[in-house]
């Protein structure tokens, strides 16, 4: 069966997609019924690669008449999230089918990642540990070549409280000082 870009086109416009913090993207759900209505006798097969202590790594392919038109791969990791907490094996198998289908052309006009994807991450993000955080800004405050002390007086300021090193800083403090940090280092 040959298939043109206009098919693919056509197919891609059937897709409903989810608005994350003003971008849109494709659901796993929407890209698997574009898929199926250009191969409708077309394969996605999953292979885990690895579960091993509360992490899975799960391959998808999507293929038609024994050509492989995508493959993708996801990583999640049990109880990273309210649905991880039961399901990661699951999400993960969706993820990375999301991400085969997205490969093969299927809801890609903004991004390969899909909706569930995206919004699974910035969850992840947010639950960074308070240590994770001190190293992330230790990190940015290095990459960016920040004058510690200065950025260490400005935290005194504006926190209202000595502050003689990233590690005394409170969990909402660490969350301000990256956000400075990050648009400091974005000029």
């Amino acid at each position: 069966m040959s298939i043109t870009y206009e098919d693919l086109k056509k197919a891609n416009a059937l897709i409903k997609t989810t608005d994350v913090k003003g971008k849109e993207y494709a659901e796993v759900p929407q890209r698997v019924k574009a898929f199926r209505s250009i191969y409708p006798m077309g394969t996605i097969s999953t292979e885990v690669i690895s579960i091993a202590d509360g992490v899975c790594v799960i391959k998808a392919t999507a293929a038609s008449d024994g050509v492989i038109l995508g493959e993708g791969t996801a990583y999640e990791k049990e109880g990273s999230s309210f649905i991880n907490k039961t399901s990661y094996i699951e999400n993960c198998e969706t993820s990375a089918v999301g991400r085969a289908l997205g490969f093969a052309g299927f809801g890609i006009d903004t991004s390969i990642a899909s909706a569930e994807e995206v919004l699974n991450a910035k969850k992840q993000q947010a639950k960074m540990s308070e240590d994770e955080k001190k190293a992330e800004l230790k990190r940015l405050l290095e990459e960016t070549e920040s004058d510690v002390p200065a950025f260490l007086e400005w935290c005194s300021k504006t926190f209202e409280r000595e502050v003689t090193n990233v590690d005394v800083l409170f969990e909402k403090e660490l969350d301000h000082a990256i956000k400075t940090v990050k648009k400091k280092g974005k000029k």
